[in-house]
């Protein structure tokens, strides 16, 4: 049973790592290279997902996979091996190190392609024979002969210069050694010179692959001479509307007769003599200025470019850029200044830079990616202002659709739910559907459907579309329903589930009932209480004013010297006594006054407890009663 499992595992774990990560691969391969001897060469490679062992070959031999590699002691291996870099470094350059080289990630098995590394020997200065002044005879023919030796890879060319100009007529000749490899070439010069020749200087120049701009060996003439021009400028560096002045000197035989100014090849009017001021701009960059000095003899110019120094200046702006959603999508834009701006590439209202120099690419673009694209020059020198150009990019895409929040409905009554589209191409059609159907536009029974353009629209994603569903008098089931808001372009389709809420009438009648209620109680409980302290002070004045009528104190004259507490507190002899045979009249005549101006109407009763049969009986006490009302003083 383990053996059966053990291809399973393996094949689960094999399935595991494939979708772990992506397998071992280059990210940058070495290519031709072609160096000159004596210098460094570097061989790129770069890997990706892999961090085993890698190696260099030379010509099929192995150079070992240590950096710093071992018994060859002008090579070793640099970057982060940690990032997959591996770089192979020759230096210095020697004809041996010409080979195929590789990029060997061992433990993957990866080959990067094969590079040739080509060395290249300049060459040296040429020989002009009888050089460095030779003689001739004005109007007689002459040879003018330059030789180069055979030991410079590639064989060099020969070419002939008088004062900077290239001469044609020249004949070439090349020698071989016995093993049929180069030997020394050389190439002859007919002229016939005249007597402006005198002081003229010839050049020749032997150039190769290994030394583009050549080495120069140069004769004079003994002969007369056109002039000999310099030109200088002071300042060389400046900035835009700073002043300059241009020199320009000559030797001549016979003298100079005439100077001629010149800028980007047009003549200067006005200028006239060996000094010129101007006031520098952009143009002098790249337009230069040029002196041509003349005499009986001939002429000679000289031109020379100013260093001027300025901001930022937009030669071509990126143009929008409209594809669709999965496709490549790239803006570019130009500046130019000195010294020259230092281009990035960011998302209006973002600080990321995205990118750097004249061209922007967006691989594979999605409806994320679409909006305003900035491209910014920076100058490379403070004090200097910079700019910005952006354009837009829209990324044409299925619609997306977004249901908007909409307010809960009553049953029977109005409804409404919303939805927002954005599309690139704009959307055919936006359609409402539900259970039992669908409405794009119109009305249909109890439903209409608007669709007006959204008052934002969202950069690069195409204009906006809000599009309305009204229902009138909603029914039970519109409330479980999903009603779906979907849109359609030539890309695909797009769409949003809305739901609608309800808001029931009975809670909020029952909450405020409630509190009508709960408000009225306290009100009534507030009005009770205060009632019945009104009440309780007003009948016990009446008490008071009873109890000074039915006590008839001792005196003669019926009043009392004391207060009703010293009065009952007192001894008896020191109270009157209450007569009931003789006044009994006149209780009663009281207790029906008091009965007669109760104010409360007989909502409190006074009762006094039945007076004894005795006439030294007194009245002690009375009784307060009131329903539902107890214990009070």
């Amino acid at each position: 049973m383990l053996r059966m499992r053990v291809p399973a595992l393996l094949v689960l774990l094999f399935c595991f790592r494939g979708r772990a990560g992506p397998s071992p691969h280059f990210l940058q391969q070495p290519e031709d290279l072609v160096v000159l001897l004596g210098e460094e060469a570097r061989l790129p490679c770069a890997l990706g997902a892999y961090w085993g062992l890698v190696q260099w070959t030379k010509s099929g031999l192995a150079l070992g996979g240590q950096r710093d590699l071992p018994g060859w002691s002008r090579y070793w291996i640099s970057g982060n091996a940690a990032n997959g870099q591996h770089d192979l470094h020759i230096r210095p350059v020697e004809l041996e190190d010409e080979a195929s080289y590789e990029c060997q990630a061992t433990q993957a098995g990866l080959r990067s392609r094969p590079a040739q590394l080509h060395v290249l020997v300049p060459p040296e200065a040429p020989q002009v024979l009888g050089g460095p002044s030779v003689s001739l005879v004005a109007g007689v023919p002459a040879n003018l002969t330059c030789r180069s030796r055979g030991d410079a890879r590639p064989t060099p060319e020969l070419l002939w210069f008088r004062d900077g100009v290239l001469l044609d007529g020249a004949t070439f000749h090349q020698t071989l050694l016995k093993e049929g490899t180069p030997g020394s070439v050389e190439s002859t010069l007919t002229l016939t010179p005249f007597s402006h020749d005198d002081g003229a200087t010839f050049v020749c120049r032997a150039r190769s692959q290994a030394l583009p701009t050549g080495r120069d060996t140069a004769i004079t003439l003994s002969l007369q001479y056109p002039p000999e021009v310099t030109l200088s400028a002071s300042p060389h560096t400046v900035q835009e509307g700073e002043k300059v002045i241009f020199l320009c000197q000559a030797t001549a035989q016979p003298p100079v007769t005439g100077y001629r100014w010149a800028k980007g090849g047009s003549p200067v009017l006005g200028a006239r003599g060996p000094r010129l001021e101007v006031v520098a701009d952009a143009s002098f960059l790249t337009e230069p200025v040029s002196c041509e000095v003349s005499n009986a003899v001939g002429s000679a110019n000289r031109s020379t470019a100013l260093d001027v120094l300025f901001g930022p200046i937009l030669q071509a702006k990126p143009e929008p850029v409209s594809v669709d959603v999965g496709e490549d999508a790239s803006f570019s834009c130009a500046w130019r200044g000195n010294p020259l701006p230092r281009v990035t590439w960011t998302r209006r209202g973002g600080a990321q830079v995205l990118g750097s120099g004249a061209t922007l690419r967006l691989p594979s673009v999605g409806p994320e990616d679409a909006g305003d694209y900035v491209c910014r020059a920076e100058a490379g020198l403070s004090g200097l202002r910079g700019g910005a150009a952006e354009a837009r990019l829209t990324v044409n895409a299925p619609p997306v659709v977004t249901a908007l929040h909409s307010a809960p409905a009553f049953l029977r009554g109005p409804a409404r739910l919303q939805c927002l589209v954005f599309a690139s191409p704009a959307p055919d059609a936006v359609v409402w559907s539900w259970d039992e159907g669908f409405l794009e536009a119109g009305s249909q029974g109890r439903f209409l459907v608007e669709t007006f353009p959204a008052p934002e629209s969202r950069g690069g994603l195409g204009p906006g579309l809000i599009s309305v569903l009204h229902i009138s008098g909603t029914q039970e089931s519109d409330f479980s329903r999903s009603f779906n808001c979907s849109a359609r372009n030539r890309l695909g389709e797009g769409g949003a589930q809305a739901s609608l809420g309800r808001r029931d009438l009975l809670p909020t009648v029952r909450i405020v009932a409630g509190v009508a209620a709960a408000t009225t109680t306290l009100l009534m409980v507030i009005t009770g209480v205060a009632l019945c302290c009104w009440r309780h002070s007003k009948a016990s004045a009446s008490f008071s004013e009873q109890k000074n009528l039915m006590r008839i104190p001792g005196s003669s004259d019926g009043s009392s010297s004391r207060g009703p507490e010293e009065e009952e507190t007192g001894s008896r002899e020191d109270r009157g006594p209450i007569v009931h045979t003789d006044h009994s009249d006149l209780v009663l005549e009281e207790e029906g006054t008091l009965e007669t101006k109760d104010p409360t109407n007989g909502y409190y009763k006074v009762r006094g407890v039945s007076p004894p049969a005795s006439p030294d009986s007194r009245v002690t006490s009375f009784q307060w009663k009131s329903p539902g009302i107890s214990n009070l003083p």
